[in-house]
């Protein structure tokens, strides 16, 4: 009786176990989003936090495009963790002040490199 049991139970946990990997997903309106998309996005918002990242950055990190980057970080990760994507929203939002003096200093920087080649 003990061994019918507990194969009913290793049994039924197997079969919950398959069923969660396959049908997990979240409601977004009438979309779904998959267990991988939102992995990906809480892992994309963590680095981003964690490392001060820019969404380029991340974006490369993790191989996709930066409008994938930037819309798990703002659309999808907002629905599956608020916290993660308020404090991700802090860090973009930095990043997008600082865009314009990153962008002068790089334009400078290749000057200078120029400016030494021709000399």
């Amino acid at each position: 009786m003990f061994i019918a049991t507990a194969l009913l139970f290793v049994f039924f946990a197997y079969i919950f176990e398959l069923v969660h990997r396959l049908v997990k997903t979240v409601s977004l309106g009438i979309f779904l989003m998959k267990s991988y998309i939102e992995e990906r996005a809480v892992a994309i918002a963590n680095y981003i936090v964690n490392q001060n990242a820019t969404v380029r950055q991340a974006a490369k990190q993790f191989g996709i495009s930066k409008s994938t980057a930037h819309k798990d970080c703002t659309e999808r990760l907002s629905t599956i963790n608020p916290a993660l994507a308020a404090e991700a929203r802090k860090v973009l939002d930095v990043n997008k002040q600082e865009r314009h003096i990153r962008g002068g200093l790089a334009t400078k920087d290749k000057y200078k490199k120029e400016k030494h080649i021709h000399a």
